[in-house]
């Protein structure tokens, strides 16, 4: 495991589950903090503008790291959040760069409500660190130009296995269902592949998509197996007015 997996680790569980807000965010961060979760303010200030708040409101915070690897200096961690014994729960997908030394410089997120009676984060956790990485992103990386941004829904089959296991909510199961929902209205249009990365059987996307009149920062996070996607996650967020972002935006 390198630094940067355990600086994240110890920002969201000291740092956040923890209420040590201030020692973590100043050990685990370097020369700059960009942040792109765009309710907070950059830097360490910003991050403690929002978090030390965050604390006192949530005095009961129960925070599971569900899955997190690595990719060079990039790191993909996904949380289940329960706040004030269940009167708040929440799904994230965070993304960090870091520098030589693990030390974070840029976050990226989308959080979303949990919902009910779902598998939003069930499934494996683990990653299977004897898969073909490179060949499992070059899969995942033509999967969201070929199905995702150009919408030939008639090649999925080349994708994604028959038996697909779907953990996004409102999307029906299978490689049918996925391919009923990628040619309807609530998927839209895929507009922007911002960054790809992956480890092992595990690939996520971050990227842009227009739909119903709305723009939408969104991850999803695949596992690969004998090139095809077996198991789909998505973590979404719709983007607010520019007014209200703390920063310079989602991406």
């Amino acid at each position: 495991m390198g630094q940067g997996l355990d600086n994240v680790r110890r920002i969201y569980l000291e740092g956040i589950a923890g209420g040590n807000a201030r020692v973590a965010v100043e050990a685990c961060t370097g020369h700059r903090y960009t942040q792109h979760s765009t309710g907070v303010g950059d830097g360490v200030k910003g991050f403690l503008a929002f978090f030390e708040p965050f604390v006192d409101r949530n005095p009961k915070r129960e925070i599971t790291i569900k899955r997190i690897f690595e990719d060079g200096p990039w790191v993909f961690c996904s949380a289940y959040q329960s706040l004030n014994d269940g009167a708040a729960r929440w799904v994230t997908m965070d993304m960090f760069y870091t520098d030589p030394d693990g030390l974070i410089l840029e976050h990226w997120d989308t959080i979303a409500p949990f919902v009910p009676d779902t598998d939003m984060v069930g499934g494996p956790t683990q990653i299977d660190l004897s898969a073909d990485t490179a060949a499992n992103k070059a899969r995942v990386l033509e999967y969201t130009k070929q199905i995702r941004q150009e919408r030939r829904v008639e090649r999925i089959d080349q994708f994604v296995a028959h038996d697909l296991i779907q953990h996004g909510p409102g999307i029906p199961a299978g490689r049918d269902g996925l391919a009923t929902w990628h040619s309807s209205a609530k998927a839209g249009r895929y507009e922007m592949l911002f960054h790809l990365m992956g480890q092992g059987d595990f690939v996520v996307t971050y990227g842009k998509r227009h739909a119903e009149g709305h723009e939408i920062a969104v991850f999803d996070l695949y596992r690969v197996a004998d090139g095809h996607i077996v198991e789909h996650w998505m973590n979404e967020e719709q983007i607010g007015p520019r007014e209200s972002w703390g920063n310079s935006g989602k991406f």
